[in-house]
């Protein structure tokens, strides 16, 4: 028996359960952007505490290796778990470990807050590990939140809604910011009403408000797991890994309004047999997208150095406040419009348009950035935040959404969580990548040559012009390999390619 529970889908009207199934998958997205990117202002606080500077407090850092290991833990965390979850997600089911991926990020945030020892080292040392941990299950809910969500969206606007569901992570990229903003002011408040001050402005509490921020990312994951645990099997992994139709059936008429009486009837179905040209495509594209967009994502305490008036009479609070607060204006201008551009215009204009768009704009975007980067730095001009601004827009205005939305649309049911896994994966290993070479040209930047006043700043040059050919060659992979979706019934992107030695698929 064939089942046209797929074909209904596809036509289905939107209804309630869409909204409602973007809001839950969406949470995902939320926490992880939380608990990624609230790691700038942190790192910044880290310094102040462990590596304070002997005579100005305002010059404190983490030493390169320790920064990057809070970073890398994390990104590696998440590559595993977008390979482990992915494949879970095709083989148990995407339902069955979709709360398994939100409990993990739930230990791993409150495990991230418990990082106590007795020597900075054990401190260091356990949140790296504990951040790995919170990665396993940030990388998890990716594969999984994409395909469940493009299993349960009609064609017409599926594109909308798995890019609405991603952009869930510029209010939590927002969020990060916000919840910085008011622990260390309320930090703050309490230090000068206890007069808890140690050496070299760092407030004695500041060691435990790093830990509030980063447990607080519990919450909205925790919230979440209740609504999830709610959510059916979708009906295309039912029906088709499963081979269950009667209880796919039964399953999309509880959420949807579709009778049983249109959902049975005779199909023919082939599978995709070979997807190794779209498989590279869509790792290659989130590989190169990860590479500038999470250095520049990850770095912006650095970044922003130059526009924060800091010097000794800075406290730890106040300085990760003006971090954080232009990481909030860059969310609010930038990053989050950006992602609603897309959510407009996906089903308009298409995939590969829209990511060959971003490619190209964030390429030209960095290289005017990096050519003129002497100019840029000298005079604290407003045009850097600016065009820094826009590579934002253009990311999610582009490859940072559709690299997400693609690998949820071109594979075939029973690959589809894991082939979404693998390209994730890839683009977290992009995203290491960067992390490493920005803040090596970062490190780099510290090193002055007095024949040479400019010396401390090309290595910061030659990285974003880098990130800029980083992009143009994302834009060619997308050109030359990145097929169009749009519109497309996830059965049409199932069809086998036929060649002259493939065997005619056997209607059932």
């Amino acid at each position: 028996m064939a089942l046209k529970v797929l074909s209904a889908l596809d036509t289905a009207r939107t209804q309630y359960y869409h909204f409602k199934a973007t809001i839950v998958a969406g949470m995902g997205l939320f926490s992880d952007a939380y608990s990624l990117f609230c790691i700038p202002p942190i790192t910044n606080m880290l310094g102040r505490i462990y590596y304070p500077h002997p005579h100005h407090s305002s010059q404190h850092h983490l030493p390169t290796n320790i920064s990057l290991a809070m970073i890398a833990a994390s990104l590696l965390g998440a590559a595993a778990g977008q390979l482990v979850f992915g494949c879970l997600g095709d083989r148990m089911g995407r339902r069955g470990v979709y709360g398994l991926s939100l409990l993990i990020m739930v230990a791993g945030s409150l495990a991230c807050g418990f990082s106590a020892c007795t020597t900075r080292g054990c401190v260091l040392g356990s949140l790296a590990v504990f951040r790995f941990a919170l990665g396993v299950g940030i990388g998890g809910d990716y594969p999984l939140s994409a395909t469940i969500m493009s299993e349960f969206a009609n064609r017409n606007t599926r594109g909308a809604f798995i890019a609405g569901v991603f952009s869930m992570q510029g209010f939590g990229i927002l969020a990060s910011s916000m919840v910085t903003v008011v622990v260390c002011k309320i930090f703050a408040v309490g230090s000068r009403a206890g007069g808890g001050l140690s050496d070299q402005h760092t407030p004695a509490g500041a060691d435990v408000a790093w830990r509030v921020i980063l447990m607080l990312g519990a919450v909205p994951a925790a919230l979440t797991y209740y609504w999830r645990m709610l959510m059916p099997e979708t009906a295309r992994y039912t029906a088709l890994v499963e081979n269950n139709v009667l209880q796919a059936a039964r399953d999309m008429e509880k959420i949807l309004d579709l009778p049983l009486s249109q959902i049975f009837a005779l199909l023919s179905t082939r599978f995709l047999r070979r997807h190794g040209v779209e498989l590279f495509s869509c790792a290659a594209t989130w590989f190169l997208l990860d590479v500038a967009f999470y250095s520049s994502n990850l770095f912006q305490s650095q970044i922003y150095q130059q526009y924060l008036t800091l010097d000794d009479s800075t406290d730890v609070y106040e300085e990760a406040i003006k971090v954080a607060g232009l990481q909030a204006l860059i969310a609010i201008s930038a990053t989050i419009p950006g992602y609603y551009f897309t959510v407009f215009f996906i089903d308009r204009v298409g995939r590969r348009k829209i990511q060959l768009m971003g490619f190209t704009l964030m390429g030209f975007l960095y290289l005017g950035l990096g050519i003129p980067y002497f100019f840029w730095r000298k005079p604290k001009h407003a045009g850097f935040i600016i065009l820094y601004g826009l590579t934002f827009f253009f990311a999610n205005f582009g490859p940072n959404t559709t690299t997400f939305i693609v690998p949820a649309e071109l594979f075939p049911a029973r690959l589809r969580s894991t082939c979404h896994g693998i390209s994730g994966a890839t683009g977290k290993i992009g995203a290491v990548v960067g992390a490493v070479g920005i803040q090596r040209a970062w490190g780099s930047s510290g090193e002055y040559n007095e024949g040479d006043p400019d010396s401390k700043l090309k290595p910061m040059r030659a990285a974003l012009v880098v990130l800029g050919a980083v992009c143009f060659l994302g834009t060619v992979v997308t050109y030359a390999f990145t097929p169009e979706t749009m519109r497309r019934s996830l059965e049409e992107n199932e069809k086998e390619r036929e060649t002259e030695s493939d065997v005619p698929a056997v209607a059932l």
